[in-house]
């Protein structure tokens, strides 16, 4: 759908999805109107039947109705979960994660192979995610893994059940909602584990030298599921849901916007190369990237950003519903209407991005340039308005510190001699625009942290 609108350069699309109304916005002026000049009329999403199977236990944020528990989830998000002291708090668990990393794939060099590098960055995502939530890393992180991806197929894809959610045959012929509880009670069962085990070594764990235990974020959620007072009471069940909202903010969509980034830079040489000369230059033969150096690398940020542009986070934002008839662009909008915001569409723009299809980080150096804080439609990689994602610092604390190892730790050579022009950039469109196929490079290690395990 995001390819499509963008091949008719239409600002606003009217489809009909078997009986679903659906409204795709593929335009700047388009995505002010429904992101903030409407924004309250389109403040909910829409269940279909596929999602009320998923959220039957429990709403998470990410896709709660709007309403009391709605907003009670997003004030615990942004004061408790995804505040700047919050992040800041999981910072050693970034750095220490970063270095095994950096650690595994130096092992690759004097082999002479090739490391799947969309794998080590998922894992890495994966456990630094985990950790800040459970405390731990998950022994079962890899079937884990497996349900996170299969959920992902079964919430995005378009089901004969979802397009024509009033006949039953449509739903017993499809199978998704089937398949979609089954899911649910594999990931809901799995998290009965992961809150089992961080319940036993809560109960284990002595105190820091400051006599306190550092809260992950389980322990937040419990917290204030039993200090109570809440105008919508949070259930286990939402606090599963939270906690899954949370993995697919802080894992997915880093690790998907990560792969890219590296994918440009090995098929933008001169990119590469400026953006390593930066990195090197600044950190002056240390042994390990920190938090701390990460505030001078200007031209490595601009490489996120760029990345972000040409490959959003979530290409289609998260739909959205017309909770009452409005106009907009002039056009009539009806009460229950899907509507989605096509990133991926307007990031590529001509209208609005010189060279839209390169890969360009520069465009971004020129002061007063968009930035990604939900103010600039042009560029609204997290989404704007009151369901704009709550969890952009987490991701961009997350992001930079991995881009700079790399790019600090090695060079990066393509496989089989392949040349830049080369490598398959081919998406798979999901939630997220997650590369096709795994991303393979040589690394050559050129400084790499004496004490890593």
């Amino acid at each position: 759908m995001a390819h499509i609108s963008h091949r008719l350069k239409a600002p606003l699309i009217y489809l009909k999805l078997g009986e679903v109304p659906v409204v795709v916005a593929s335009s700047p002026d388009a995505a002010r109107e429904i992101l903030k000049t409407h924004d309250a009329n389109f403040a909910t999403r829409p269940w279909s039947p596929t999602m009320k199977v998923m959220m039957a236990d429990g709403e998470g944020l990410a896709f709660a109705r709007y309403g009391a528990l709605w907003r009670q989830l997003r004030k615990i998000s942004i004061l408790e979960l995804l505040s700047a002291r919050r992040v800041q708090s999981f910072r050693g668990v970034r750095e220490e994660e970063v270095g095994r990393l950096v650690a595994a794939i130096a092992e690759y060099s004097p082999r002479g192979e090739a490391v799947n590098l969309s794998q080590r960055i998922a894992e890495l995502m994966n456990d630094t995610a985990v950790r800040a939530m459970i405390g731990d890393r998950f022994e079962r992180r890899d079937e884990f893994l497996e349900n996170v991806a299969e959920g992902v197929k079964i919430s995005t894809g378009f089901s004969l059940g979802d397009l024509f959610p009033s006949s039953r045959l449509a739903s017993l012929v499809g199978g998704t909602a089937r398949r979609a509880a089954v899911n649910h009670r594999k990931m809901f069962k799995l998290m009965d584990y992961a809150i089992e085990k961080h319940e036993e070594r809560r109960a284990a764990m002595t105190t820091d030298a400051e006599g306190v235990v550092k809260e992950d974020l389980v322990d937040v959620l419990l917290r204030i599921q039993k200090e109570g007072g809440l105008e919508v009471p949070l259930t286990m069940g939402m606090i599963k849901a939270v906690i899954l909202d949370l993995f697919g903010a802080g894992s997915e969509t880093s690790a998907s916007t990560l792969q890219w980034a590296m994918s440009e830079l090995v098929s933008n040489p001169r990119v590469m190369e400026r953006a390593q000369a930066e990195v090197r230059e600044k950190l002056q033969g240390k042994p390990t990237v920190t938090e701390d150096d990460l505030v001078d690398m200007r031209y490595m940020k601009l490489i996120i950003k760029e990345t972000l542009r040409m490959h959003p986070v979530v290409p289609l934002l998260l739909p959205r519903e017309c909770r009452e008839p409005c106009r907009v662009m002039g056009y009539d909008v009806p009460k229950g209407t899907t509507v989605f915001v096509n990133v991926w569409a307007i990031s590529r723009d001509p209208k609005h991005w010189e060279d839209a299809a390169t890969f360009r980080p520069e465009r971004f150096e020129a002061a007063g340039t968009v930035d990604f804080k939900g103010t600039d439609f042009e560029y609204t990689p997290f989404g704007a308005g009151r369901r704009m994602c709550p969890g952009m610092a987490f991701a961009q604390a997350s992001m930079e510190l991995v881009l700079a190892a790399l790019l600090y730790h090695f060079d990066w050579k393509l496989p089989g001699g392949m040349l830049p022009s080369e490598l398959d950039m081919a998406e798979e469109m999901g939630i997220t625009a997650r590369r096709k196929r795994d991303l393979y490079l040589h690394p050559v290690v050129v400084s790499v942290p004496p004490h890593v395990s």
